[in-house]
This record gives structure tokens, sequence and C-alpha cells, in this order.
């Protein structure tokens, strides 16, 4: 019996996830006959290859599943905003000349990340949506509700630049939730901000491989409190 085969009627997964896509595709042609190719091959797969994933499901997870029914088309949704905004940052990531995992290039490695790689991406990141790039973000009334920080405390850290606040459409700003640890801004984001002032600029840089940090990601060590190492690269990067 091949992996994800089904005991009693020996249907693969595979199998399955082809035979929905394949049904999901005919529906989506008559929904619109000039959909695009590639969005239409991709959704196809993704509901395919959720479907399958489901079925297969030892019979408690399928249970816990249907207890949560009425909120499935929500999980749906954002399950492809986290998948298309997971493609937006690798595409920005090649975009702006950095490797996945730049602590196995080679020192010497011409194709090595630089600093200056990312600097150039700032005009670039005014002008693309944040979900596509930043990750997740709120504003400052989901905070308040879902991690209980009061707007005149986020208020406050914004003033000091101890949090990273992304401008979305006029005055507005959401918060990319990844910086927070506990209910507080990880330790060294104003050192972080004081160093590269564009907060865009700062927030991209915070979440990509750094050369700096042999390959290792920003705010993730904020997060482990190594402000001592991620402060000075910060500064090596805005000195470029």
């Amino acid at each position: 019996m091949t992996k994800f085969q089904s005991p009693s009627d020996m249907i693969s997964q595979d199998a399955v996830a082809s035979l929905v896509a394949g049904a999901v595709q005919r529906a989506l042609v008559q929904h619109d006959a000039n959909m695009n190719a590639p969005t239409l091959i991709s959704a196809s797969r993704i509901a395919g290859s959720v479907a399958a994933a489901v079925t297969f499901l030892p019979p408690t997870h399928q249970r816990a599943i249907e207890a949560i029914q009425g909120e499935l088309a929500g999980l749906a949704s954002e399950f492809v905003h986290a998948l298309a905004a997971e493609a937006a940052r690798r595409s920005a990531t090649a975009a702006a000349g950095i490797d996945e995992n730049p602590a196995l290039m080679p020192a010497n490695d011409t194709r090595r990340p630089t600093p200056q790689n990312l600097r150039n991406r700032a005009d670039d990141l005014e002008s693309m949506l944040i979900e596509d790039w930043a990750g997740r973000v709120a504003g400052s009334t989901y905070l308040e509700e879902n991690f209980r920080i009061p707007r005149s405390t986020l208020h406050r850290w914004q003033r000091r630049n101890e949090v990273i606040a992304l401008r979305k459409g006029g005055r507005k700003h959401v918060f990319p939730l990844a910086q927070f640890v506990d209910g507080r801004p990880a330790p060294g984001i104003s050192e972080v901000l004081a160093a590269i002032a564009n907060p865009r600029l700062a927030w991209f840089w915070l979440t990509r491989p750094s050369p700096e940090l042999d390959g290792r990601i920003p705010i993730e060590m904020l997060r482990q409190d190594l402000v001592r190492d991620v402060v000075p690269a910060a500064r090596a990067f805005s000195s470029v």
C-alpha cells in the first residue's frame, strides 16, 4: 500500500486530490472562462490538496474539524492569504538578492546578499501592499482585544519608537504581530529603528536572513533577547 492510501478502497491521497482539483477546475471555468490559467491551476490544486488532506485525517481529527465548520470559510481565507504572503515574501527576497539560506553560502561567493541589496528595496516597499511582504499585521483595535495592549500604551510605544508601525492608507497604522512577545514589543526594536529610520525598511530587514548574522533572522533573535548581536548588525546595514 502506497503512502496515504485508504486501506478500504486503496485510493491514494494523491488520486483524491487530483479528482477534486479536476472538478474544481471545471467549476471555475464555468464561472469564468477567461480566468488566468496559472491562477486556475493553482486554485484547483490547493482545493484538491486540502480536500484530500481532510479526507485522510484520522477520525478524531475529522470530528474536530466538523466542530468548527462555521469557521472554515474564514480559516480557508486566512490560509490562502498566508500562502500569498509567503509567495510574495520569497519573491521580494529573491528580488533583493537574498538566498533563502545564506548561511550555507561561502563567504567569498559573489551572490552573497549585501545590505545595499536591501536598501535598494526601500522605494519598492513603499508602493507594495503591506500584507504582501510584512507578514501578519493588525491595527490597534485587534491588539487591544486580543493582545490586551491598551491604545494609549501602543501609541506611547509608537512615539518612543519602541514598536514598528507601518503606515497603511492615509493616517492609519498597522503593527506587525511578530514583533510582540507576551504583549510587549521585542527588546531592541527602538535601537534598530535608531539605525534604520524607515519603518518599512527596518521591518523588511528584521524579517529576512541577514548576512551580518550568519543567515539568522533578526526579529527571531530579538525575540530571544539577543539584542547585543542584532543592533550592531542593523548599524552595519544602515552604514552601507
